[in-house]
Formats: structure tokens, sequence, C-alpha cells
């Protein structure tokens, strides 16, 4: 069935309290989506993010971003006085998320939540840390340390807690207990919201959408509480990281810094860690992309300790035994392959034999000087085409900086008009298209230009911030979004 969805993350919401969250904002935009005829709302991944701000670099694979609780919600459940957040300065642009400013005074809030959740003794708070056990306390007890330790990595902790020795955890973790019950309480806390909103949301008829990235974070519970699991040396330093290799949009690489995963202890286990992975994530969203899905098959090692990406080298990856151990374990679930950039005939081998749909980009399709993939009339039905993604500029960002002959050519290949709009004649070639689903984002229906980027690759500072303002997703919208997708039969 064709369809069609809205890539929004949920920190670009509009709120009075400095960040998009999961409360009646989230549930308007689930409306808008509805009276438009989407089928899909998809989002960034909504774990607690570290320096950088990035979504993609979280202190945790399996924990939420405390950044998301609704404060509204928590006051209208009892656990919040309203004037103990209403009043504070949550940042001074409406259009900006101010990260550094919730950092200082977002857990101070949620810490008074947390402490009235605790006193009430909710038999649902017991029966959440059972059922997560297998990754909660080792969050808890990171996120103690670090804030015990003024943030610094694990790998600069003292020695016994680095290396996790069982008697100084215990000590640890009894010295700190205090602290390790509020990160148990706001993970509690928002994951019931997020179920709240999930069917809320799927009772709108409305999917979402997960993003899963293929590599955590270094300093991340999932690599302090699993050192096996990844590519250490003795020392518990990473011998290779992650990274992309030199090519035409950046002439050193691209330097991630992730520690890579052991993929050979994995497979010893029949690749544990990642089903679970996946299957927590399976139960968030409908449907779930995976980042970067070529890693699989040969990723890019770099030797650790190195400034740029120029000396890595290619190695191999576990390729389909690690979906088929998933499918196996999980059954077949709807997962979207990201296959960005160059693939090698081995990554098209891989993707035709998992059968997951690939990506189509359009502001990818327009070179002049050759033939494209990401061309409309090149696409089968089993792909997902976006007019850009998070990492992309807007649509009317890109056709102000695209070259005039590249320009020339999606003009003239999408008869883009003045009078209808630009960026509408760039998301109507993809609801047009082939492709089994087509999502554009929340900035190109709003028709907003290069100010709204999410996020520029490989550069530090502004990313992440974008937050559409009040009252922007209108009736009038919704409707001429529906008329459009359902011209081309997905609403």
């Amino acid at each position: 069935m064709r369809a069609s969805g809205v890539l929004m993350h949920l920190t670009s919401l509009s709120s009075p309290h400095g960040i998009g969250t999961m409360g009646k904002e989230a549930r308007a935009f689930a409306d808008f989506l509805a009276a438009g005829g989407q089928r899909y709302w998809q989002l960034l991944p909504l774990g607690p993010t570290g320096y950088g701000d990035s979504p993609y670099q979280s202190f945790s694979t399996f924990a939420g971003n405390p950044y998301l609780i609704d404060l509204d919600t928590l006051a209208e459940e009892g656990l919040l006085t309203e004037p103990e957040y209403a009043g504070e300065d949550w940042g001074e642009d409406p259009q900006r998320v101010d990260f550094g400013l919730l950092y200082r005074k977002r857990y101070p809030v949620l810490k008074k939540a947390v402490r009235r959740l605790l006193e009430r003794k909710e038999p649902e708070y017991e029966t959440f840390l059972a059922e997560n056990a297998h990754w909660l306390p080792d969050y808890a007890l990171f996120m103690a340390l670090k804030d015990a330790g003024g943030g610094a990595p694990w790998w600069q902790w003292p020695e016994e807690l680095r290396r996790r020795e069982p008697h100084a955890l215990a000590r640890t973790g009894e010295e700190l207990r205090e602290e390790t019950d509020f990160w148990r309480g706001v993970q509690y806390l928002f994951f019931r919201q997020w179920q709240k909103l999930k069917e809320y949301v799927n009772g709108r008829g409305i999917g979402l959408i997960g993003d899963l990235p293929i590599y955590v974070a270094l300093d991340s519970a999932d690599v302090w509480a699993g050192p096996e699991l990844f590519q250490l040396d003795r020392e518990l330093v990473p011998t290779e990281v992650a990274g992309c290799p030199p090519d035409a949009f950046a002439v050193d690489g691209q330097l991630w810094g992730n520690p890579l995963f052991d993929w050979e202890r994995m497979e010893a286990d029949g690749y544990a860690w990642w089903i679970g992975r996946i299957a927590h994530q399976l139960r968030l969203y409908d449907m779930l992309r995976i980042d970067h899905f070529r890693g699989f098959e040969s990723y890019y090692a770099i030797p650790f300790g190195e400034e740029t990406a120029r000396n890595g080298r290619w190695r191999p990856g576990p390729g389909m035994k690690l979906f088929r151990a998933v499918e196996a374990a999980l059954g077949q679930k709807d997962i979207i392959a990201e296959d960005l950039g160059y693939l090698t005939p081995e990554v098209r081998q891989m993707l035709a034999e998992s059968g997951f749909p690939g990506m189509k980009v359009l502001q990818f399709a327009f070179d002049s000087r050759e033939e494209s993939d990401y061309l409309p009339h090149n696409y089968d039905k089993n792909c997902v085409v976006y007019v850009g993604t998070h990492d992309n500029d807007t649509a009317l960002g890109w056709l102000d900086t695209v070259s005039p002959e590249d320009r020339r050519y999606a003009m003239d290949y999408l008869k883009l008009t003045g009078a209808e709009g630009y960026h509408w004649g760039l998301m109507r070639g993809a609801w047009a298209s082939a492709a089994r689903l087509a999502v554009v984002t929340a900035q190109d229906l709003l028709g907003l230009g290069s100010g709204a980027r999410m996020n520029t690759p490989s550069t530090l500072g502004g990313n992440w911030q974008w937050r559409a303002m009040p009252g922007v997703f209108t009736e009038e919208l919704a409707q001429r979004l529906r008329r459009e997708t359902g011209i081309y039969r997905r609403c």
C-alpha cells in the first residue's frame, strides 16, 4: 500500500518550556497528520543526548531523553506544581532549543517530580524496573557516577569503577542510591509518557517510525557495561573507531569516533545484544529505520587517535547472519535500511536478501553530469523516498545553494514553478514516485529556508536546535497536504 508521512523530531515541536515534549503539542501534531491524510510520523532517535546534543550520540541505546518528559503532564498527575516550572526562563528564542540551559534547569525540576513519584510506591513502577532490569541498573549507576564526577567520561573514572570491579560497584551503588533512584524514576516517567503518546498516535491511524543508529557513543552506559562487545584493548581504549572515507563531499572523510563492534564475539552468542536492542526499539515504534546499513556488510575502521578519516580501512561486517538471527528471534519486522552513499555490489546484494526497503533522496538526484539512481524514474516500489533527511538542507535552502546546472535540471525535471512554491514541487516529485512510502520534513512542509536546517554533518554547534513556531500546522495546511498526497493515492 502506498503511503506518506512527515519527519518531525519531538524536540522541534513548540512548547513554552524550551523544547518539544510528549505533551499536548505532540498530540496536536498527530491530529494534524491525521487531518492531512498521513500514515506515518518519523522521528529521530529518542535517547538522552550528550556532548554536541546529537541524538545519534547518546548515553544509552535503551534509555529515553529526560528533556522530552512533558512538565504539564507531570503537573496534571500531581508530581509537580505549576509554579515549580512555569516561571522558569527556558530560553529566549522559541525557534531554537537551548540545550545548555535545559541541562542546568530541567533536572532540578525533574528531581522534585521523581521524589513525589517514589513516595507513592506505585506497583507499576516496580513492574517497570523488573521489565528493564537488563539495562536500567547499569544506566542509572552510569549517570549517577557521571554526575558525581562532574560529567567526566567513564574512562577517566577511578580504575576500580572504570573496570567495573564488583566490590566497587556495590559500594558506590549504595553511596549513590538516591541518585540512581532518580535516574530510574526519570526513565519510568519517560516511558510512561511515551506509551500514552504512542497509543494516541496509533489511535489516530498513524504509525511511528523510529531511528536506530548503527553505533553507540564511546561515553555510554552500553560500552561501560559491556566492553567485551566492542573493539577495545586491555586498557579499555578503542583500537579503531568508526567513520566514513574521504569523498567528494568531505576531503578528509568523516571521523565519527564511535567504538566498533567485536562482531566475532557477538556472533558467538547469537547476536543477543543486537536482538535485545532491536526488540526494545520495536516496542517503541511501528517501523524502524536502521542508520548506515552498509556498515553491516563492511565497515570503515580508523586507527584510534587519528585526526582525520584518511587512514582507515574497510573490514568485513556480519552481513545477513545478523539479520537472519534477528528474524529468527523476533519474526519479520518493518525495517527501513538507510543505504545512502556509495554502494558496492556486496551491499546491494545484502539489501536484496534482506528484503528491506532502501532510501532515496531527491536532493541527490539532480547531478546534471550523470544519471542517478535517485531520480524518481529509476525507483522500484520497495523503497522510501525523501526530498531531504535531517542531514540535508531544507528543499528551499538546497535550491538556493545547488549549482546553477543542477538547479536547472531539477526545475525542468519536476516542472517547478514559483506560483506553486518550489518546495511543493519537490515534495510532489517524492509523492508521485513509485516508492511505497514518501516522507517529507516538517521544515519543507512549512516552506522554510536554510535557517531551519536540523543538522550539518561533521560540524559542531548550531545543530539539532530548530523548533516550529506555535500555530504553524494549520487546518488549511493539513487539507492541502491531504489533497496533494491524495492525488498520488498515498492517503
